[in-house]
């Protein structure tokens, strides 16, 4: 009889969990560190109520005149969001780390990055969303330049 409440407990938990949701994100943007330059990339995410986890890759162009590499970037990330969206739009936080490349010219660097930024994604029509994002990115220490900044807005899907 003692186990009782604690599996009735245990049956309630595993009945009021919100299944969890995917979505997939493509982007473009700028990179603006230290000009601008065009970014374009895709995240795949999926979450619980208040946390998810996402992959994403993104690609940005060089600038040869303005010194300025191109960066190509593979994050894992966890996103901290509302656990609905508020007048169609659902903010969010994101922190996470991964690997990143960089090359201008001769210069080629290969390492380690943090990230840490948020956006929103404001519901368009059924499961379709417009996804505005902002990031910071702090390379490895032979990485020309960090932070990167970088803002972009893609359509996501949400499934």
């Amino acid at each position: 009889m003692r186990r009782l409440p604690g599996l009735a407990a245990l049956v309630l938990l595993f009945v009021s969990v919100k299944p969890a949701a995917a979505d997939i994100t493509g982007f473009l943007g700028a990179d603006t560190t230290p000009s601008n330059r065009s970014v374009k990339g895709f995240a795949l995410g999926a979450g619980l109520l208040i946390v998810g986890f996402e992959f994403e890759y993104a690609a940005t162009a060089d600038d040869i005149l303005e010194g300025a590499p191109s960066l190509k970037t593979g994050m894992g990330n966890v996103l901290l969001q509302t656990p609905v969206s508020v007048m169609r739009m659902q903010p969010y936080f994101t922190f996470g780390g991964g690997v990143y490349r960089e090359h201008l010219q001769a210069h080629e660097e290969t390492g380690v990055a943090a990230n840490t930024g948020g956006g929103v994604k404001v519901t368009l029509a059924g499961p379709l969303r417009l996804r505005l994002d902002y990031r910071i990115f702090k390379l490895g220490s032979d990485a020309l330049y960090s932070p990167s900044h970088r803002l972009y807005a893609g359509l996501n899907l949400k499934f």
